[in-house]
C-alpha cells in the first residue's frame, strides 16, 4: 500500500507542477464598481523631500475617523530599479494617552496573503458586517500603534513592475520590510523612541524574524535605530524539518490510525532527507503532497486519510470563517480612494509563492536563536491548529541553540486565566515565552480576540502570565 502511494506521489510531482497555489483562504473580490478612485499615494518623496506634514496630511483614511479612529494608509517605495512598493495602513492607539504606547507591526502568512486578513478578521480596529465598516471591541489598537503591511511585494496591494523585484528569500523579504519601516518611522518621528515588537502568524514564522534579525544586525550603525523589544510568532511555520510530525500528531487526536500514521512519518523522514541534501523543490513537492495538495489539485495524503478540506481547525472539515466579507469593499470606488491604491490590482499572491517555493521548507531558527540572545520570543500556539501544531512548534523549540535553551526542557507550565477563564498555559526560559491558546485553531486573534488581546498586551507592557488573572489590555471598552 505504502509503496503504491509512493509511486503516486512521484507520478503527481511530476505531473501536476503547474498547479501551485497556497491554500491561505481566497478573498471573493467581485468586480469593481467602475468609478474613478484617484491616483495611489507613494510617500516616499514627501519623505524624502521633507515634506512630512504633507505626506501624512495625504494619508489620513477618512472613512475610518467616522468610526471614532484615525488611520494612515498609503505606499513607500521599497526598491525604485524594479519599481517595488510596499502597501501600509497604520492605526494609532486609541488609548487617550498614547505619546508611549507600544508600536506593533503585524505580518500574515501564505506565503503571499495579505495583512489585510488580520486587520479585518483577527485583531484590527475594524471589521466589516453586512457590507458596512464597524469598530471590533477587542483590537490591538486599543493600547498599541499597529502598522498593517502587505509583504512581501506582490501580496495584497503591495505590487513591483519588474519580476526581479519578488522576493526569493528570506533575507530579501527582512530587507524590503526594514525599508518599510525606516520610511515609516521617518514619517511619523514621535514615534521612533517607542518600544517596538514584531508581529504575524503562519509563514509570517519566517517573515517576523526576517525583520528582526535584519533589524538587530542593521541598528548598530543605523543612523535611525528602532527600538526593538521582542517579537511575537503565531502558529508559525520556522523550522521545517523540526515541525514534520504530522503523523504522531494527528494518530494522538484520532483523526488518522496507526497505518496512516506510518505513511506520515515515511513521507516526512523522505522530506528531511530532501532538506538535509538542500533539494528545496523536492522537499516542497513531497510536503505539499503530504499535506496541501497545492500541486495536485487538493488531493493530499492528509485529505484523502482524514477526508478533511480544512488544516487550521480539528473541529472543522472545511473552511468554517468568513473570509469573504471584506474582499468587496476593495474594490468600492470610495474605499479605494480613501485608502489610496488608486486603480491598482489586488494580488491573490500567487507570484509570491511561485518566487518563494525553494524558501518554503528552509529553516529561520538560527535567526531566532540568535535573537533569543537579545529580545524577548513569544511563541504562541492555538490549541486546535494542525498545519502548524501545538506539538510541532514545541519540537522545533526544544531544538534551538540559545541561553536558557536547556531550562526551556523543564521550564514550570503556568495556567494563564483572563477574567477567570483559563485562556491557555505558558512558560519562560531565559527570553523564550511558549503559549497555548485554548479553544483556538491555526488564527488565534480570529477565534480568540480577548485572550489573544491579553496575551499581546501582557507581553508589550511587560506584565507577567502567571500573576493578577484580571484583562490587562489598556484600551478602550
Amino acid at each position: 500500500m505504502a509503496r503504491t502511494l509512493w509511486a503516486l506521489l512521484i507520478f503527481q510531482v511530476f505531473f501536476n507542477a503547474e498547479g501551485f497555489f497556497h491554500r491561505y483562504p481566497k478573498l471573493n473580490l467581485g468586480e469593481r464598481d467602475g468609478g474613478d478612485p484617484g491616483p495611489p499615494l507613494f510617500l516616499t518623496p514627501y519623505v524624502e523631500s521633507g515634506k512630512i506634514e504633507e505626506g501624512r496630511r495625504l494619508a489620513r483614511v477618512p472613512f475610518t475617523e467616522s468610526l471614532r479612529i484615525k488611520s494612515y494608509a498609503g505606499y513607500f517605495t521599497v526598491n525604485k530599479t524594479y519599481d517595488s512598493n510596499q502597501f501600509f495602513w497604520y492605526f494609532p492607539a486609541m488609548v487617550p494617552d498614547n505619546k508611549n504606547a507600544p508600536v506593533i507591526v503585524w505580518l500574515q502568512g501564505g506565503p503571499g496573503a495579505t495583512s489585510l486578513y488580520g486587520l479585518f478578521t483577527e485583531n484590527g480596529p475594524i471589521r466589516v458586517r453586512r457590507d458596512k465598516f464597524e469598530r471590533r471591541k477587542y483590537n490591538w489598537a486599543l493600547s498599541h500603534h499597529v502598522i498593517y503591511i502587505d509583504n512581501p511585494v506582490g501580496t495584497g496591494f503591495s505590487f513591483t513592475n519588474d519580476s526581479r523585484g519578488y522576493c526569493t528569500d528570506e533575507t530579501q523579504v527582512g530587507e524590503q520590510l526594514y525599508t518599510t519601516l525606516i520610511q515609516f518611522f521617518q514619517l511619523f518621528p514621535e514615534l521612533q523612541q517607542n518600544k517596538f515588537f514584531v508581529t504575524g502568524e503562519s509563514y509570517g514564522g519566517k517573515y517576523v524574524p526576517a525583520l528582526a534579525y535584519t533589524i538587530h544586525k542593521k541598528n548598530p550603525t543605523a543612523k535611525l535605530k528602532i527600538n526593538m523589544k521582542g517579537i511575537a510568532i503565531g502558529n508559525g511555520l520556522s523550522d521545517p524539518e523540526h515541525q514534520l510530525v504530522y503523523g504522531k500528531y494527528l494518530y494522538q487526536i484520532g483523526l488518522i490510525d496507526s497505518n496512516g500514521a506510518k505513511l506520515f512519518e515515511q513521507y516526512e523522514n523522505k522530506t528531511k532527507q530532501y532538506i538535509k541534501q538542500g533539494k528545496w523543490d523536492d522537499a516542497f513537492a513531497t510536503f505539499d503532497s503530504l499535506l496541501n495538495g497545492d500541486m495536485i489539485d487538493g488531493k493530499s495524503i492528509f485529505t484523502n486519510l482524514t477526508g478533511f478540506n480544512f488544516y487550521f481547525n480539528y473541529l472543522h472539515t472545511k473552511d468554517y470563517t468568513q473570509y469573504e466579507d471584506f474582499g468587496p469593499m476593495l474594490q468600492k470606488t470610495a474605499v479605494r480612494k480613501m485608502i489610496h491604491v488608486g486603480n491598482l490590482p489586488f494580488h491573490n499572491g500567487t507570484e509570491v509563492e511561485k518566487h518563494l517555493k525553494q524558501d518554503v521548507m528552509k529553516s529561520v531558527a538560527p535567526w531566532i536563536s540568535e535573537l533569543l540572545d537579545h529580545y524577548y520570543v513569544v511563541i504562541y500556539n492555538g490549541q486546535l491548529d494542525i498545519i502548524v501544531a501545538y506539538p510541532l512548534t514545541v519540537n522545533y523549540l526544544k531544538n534551538l541553540n540559545f541561553t536558557g535553551a536547556e531550562d526551556y526542557k523543564t521550564a514550570k507550565r503556568y495556567v494563564w486565566k483572563v477574567d477567570g477563564e483559563v485562556a491557555g498555559y505558558v512558560k519562560q526560559a531565559g527570553k523564550l515565552v511558549e503559549i497555548l491558546v485554548r479553544n483556538a485553531g491555526h488564527m488565534v486573534p480570529g477565534d480568540q480576540p480577548k485572550w489573544a488581546l491579553d496575551l499581546i498586551t501582557r507581553f508589550t507592557h511587560e506584565k507577567t502570565f502567571d500573576g493578577p488573572k484580571k484583562s490587562v489590555y489598556l484600551g478602550l471598552n
